[in-house]
């Protein structure tokens, strides 16, 4: 299975990139949905997961692959490390506040709610949880994986961070938030 996604990655890396994305946004929401909110196969909606699938295969695959392959070439430093550090500053404050506002927005005008609201109730909140775990995932990633597999690494991660996404957008997980206060 490695050496099939291998090839297909060297022949096809934004290709391949985009459908690993969709599959694990997907498995983020199912995972939402199914271990988080406990909803139960009968009140699963497959609108919200076809709309994370779409979000990951369309939007942030091949952002995301675009991205590192923009920080590979233009943040290069003296050392490894200054390097290091400077593209997970890059990523944080201009990929991942980025992506969290368009993320918000997108589901929100999909489910047919205003994008207004959505960020004023979750982008802060997301953009806090994103910033307990990220950095630290994308220090090893940028120091320690080939570029060709950095948008795996997120995805694997993501499978955790794309169910806590789909759980913030559904309004749960402000809504418990809210009533622990």
């Amino acid at each position: 299975m490695l050496r099939w996604y291998q090839a297909r990655l060297a022949s096809r890396p934004l290709l391949t990139q985009a459908a690993t994305t969709a599959v694990l946004f997907g498995a983020g929401d199912a995972l939402a949905q199914h271990a988080v909110e406990k909803r139960g196969w009968t009140n699963h909606s497959l609108e919200r997961t076809a709309r994370m699938v779409g979000y990951g295969g369309l939007v942030f695959g091949p952002a995301a692959t675009k991205w590192y392959q923009f920080l590979s070439r233009k943040v290069v430093l003296q050392s490894k490390t200054a390097t290091t550090v400077a593209r997970v500053l890059a990523d944080q404050s201009i990929f991942a506040t980025t992506n969290m506002a368009f993320f918000l927005s997108t589901m929100a005008y999909f489910e047919g709610s205003s994008p207004k609201e959505k960020l004023k109730k979750a982008y802060v909140p997301g953009l806090k949880a994103n910033w307990a775990l990220w950095p630290a995932v994308q220090f090893a990633n940028f120091t320690y994986v080939p570029l060709q597999y950095q948008v795996l690494v997120v995805n694997v991660v993501s499978l955790g961070w794309n169910c806590f996404l789909s759980y913030l957008n559904s309004g749960s997980a402000l809504e418990q938030a809210s009533r622990m206060r």
